[in-house]
């Protein structure tokens, strides 16, 4: 087998909603550059995500040169996003994390909440250095993260997604299969290595950048949400539970730390460092 290779670069500027395909991109401490820096909460503050929002999977972002967003969704005219002024903040609630963002304007208040059928505000994260800390039980001093579920940077392989679309063919829902990799949202995706093999990394290089294995990724009822049409079915979760369960999890793809920063490239050889 060929030695392994950065296959896909993705991000996604609002959680939960499109993401897309960089050739190229910065890894900043706390995640890709621009990652997840914008996000949806509801009434109480809290994060809204596919999980109950599944039409978040039809929400279209465009990265501005600024910072800014351009958001667009079926039947709607598209909404041009400004980064807030860091003087309005709010407390955010992500995963129990109390968080620190900036609302955006109300024109994209009425806009999200339009579209969505519900109270939902888009808020913008002004500094992931100090806001959000890691799990300090996979975490160590003063590591931050963007709005992302948990960690900087979810990496996924092509082998593995392979191996689970072929389990998903001898099952019981084989008509959903084979799956594509945006029902697993990663950031970076490898190539060239064998089949679950990244269940044993816990340091790798990607490039001249090294990265910690935090933890294996847990998956949620997201995986099953079909990312362009917003139609739900049983797999991956369904196999995953019967080939990929790992104590209370099932799971697919690794999280990651950024141990040094600066560019990562489509096509960089990834080393496994340990």
């Amino acid at each position: 087998m060929a030695e392994p290779v950065l296959a896909s670069i993705h991000v996604y500027p609002v959680k939960a909603a499109q993401g897309h395909a960089l050739r190229a991109a910065v890894v900043e401490p706390w995640g890709l550059a621009g990652d997840r820096r914008w996000m949806l909460i509801d009434a109480s503050a809290k994060a809204i995500t596919q999980r109950p929002h599944p039409r978040l999977a039809l929400t279209a972002v465009e990265a501005l040169p600024d910072g800014g967003v351009r958001l667009s969704a079926p039947g709607r005219e598209p909404l041009t996003v400004a980064v807030p002024d860091p003087p309005g903040t709010t407390v955010v609630d992500i995963w129990k994390d109390k968080v620190e963002a900036v609302p955006a304007d109300e024109a994209a208040h009425v806009w999200c909440s339009e579209w969505l059928d519900t109270d939902a505000r888009l808020v913008h994260m002004a500094d992931p250095a100090m806001s959000r800390p890691i799990d300090p039980a996979h975490a160590r001093a003063g590591e931050t993260v963007s709005f992302a579920d948990g960690y900087p940077l979810l990496l996924t392989t092509r082998s593995s997604l392979d191996a689970l679309n072929s389990l998903i063919a001898q099952g019981d829902h084989a008509d959903e299969g084979p799956l594509p990799m945006d029902r697993f949202r990663p950031n970076v995706v490898v190539e060239g290595s064998p089949p679950w093999a990244e269940d044993d990394w816990t340091r790798v290089a990607v490039g001249d950048l090294t990265f910690r294995v935090a933890k294996r990724c847990g998956r949620c009822v997201v995986t099953t949400t079909d990312q362009r049409t917003a139609e739900r079915g049983k797999e991956p979760l369904r196999t995953l539970a019967r080939h990929r369960r790992f104590g209370d999890q099932l799971v697919f793809g690794q999280n990651l730390v950024p141990e040094t920063t600066g560019v990562l490239r489509v096509g960089d050889p990834v080393t496994i460092l340990e």
